[in-house]
């Protein structure tokens, strides 16, 4: 079994600065609450963007696996399935890459 990396990066909602800065601080929460509860979850980090330059995404999820099986395994964990009901909406636009170590 190989190791898989799995990226997301975000673009968040928000009619202002302020609350896109709020939407961007409860993603990293949600996702940083999971920590240690997913089997085969190696590795979980959020960024925030500091760059502000106008192709940026607002957020990114960086995480490893001990397997893509690991991976789908995640996607339907109830953790991962509790992050994404509580964060709703709260993305306009989501990218993602899977590769193998």
């Amino acid at each position: 079994m190989k190791p898989v990396k799995h990226i997301v990066m975000w673009n968040l909602r928000g009619d202002n600065e302020r609350e896109r800065l709020t939407n961007i601080q409860k993603v990293k929460s949600a996702f940083e609450s999971i920590r240690g509860e997913i089997p085969g979850l190696r590795t979980l980090e959020i960024g925030i963007d500091i760059s502000k330059i106008d192709f940026a995404c607002d957020v990114v999820l960086y995480s490893e696996f001990d397997s893509l099986e690991a991976l789908a395994g995640y996607a339907i964990h109830p953790a991962h399935l509790r992050v994404r009901e509580e964060l709703g909406n709260l993305r306009i636009a989501r990218h993602q890459v899977d590769y193998y170590i």
